[in-house]
């Protein structure tokens, strides 16, 4: 085997997928819960359960739901493959990495040529 072996692309399974979604629906599911349950808590007191049993419902209850439909959305997001043009376009774009000053005579460029199609 070379020390230098290319890297090769792999897809992202879709259990991959649905995990992450599933993680990303229940860590906002659980701030949302938080806030929310917070709010209710203050506005009409924690009842007979307590504080942090009714907190905790209500954070463990948001993240369920959340988790699971951000879970679905993520798979169905993903179930169709990248379209040719998509492709293309994302190989033939490289990101540019430039400084503030060449940035700014870019963008001076720019400005100058459009001014100079305006007054045409």
């Amino acid at each position: 085997m070379s020390q230098f072996q290319k890297k090769q692309k792999h897809e992202v399974s879709v259990f991959d997928k649905s995990r992450m979604g599933g993680l990303m629906g229940s860590g906002v599911g659980l701030t949302i819960g938080f806030i929310f349950g917070s709010w209710q808590i203050m506005r009409h007191g924690a009842g007979p359960r307590g504080v942090l049993s009714t907190l905790s419902r209500i954070m463990l209850g948001s993240a369920a739901s959340l988790g699971f439909f951000l879970s679905i959305g993520a798979v169905i997001r993903n179930d169709a493959p990248m379209s040719s043009y998509h492709a293309q376009f994302l190989e033939s774009s490289p990101i540019l990495v430039q400084t503030r000053h060449e940035g700014f005579k870019v963008m001076q460029a720019r400005w100058s040529a459009e001014r100079a199609s305006e007054q045409k």
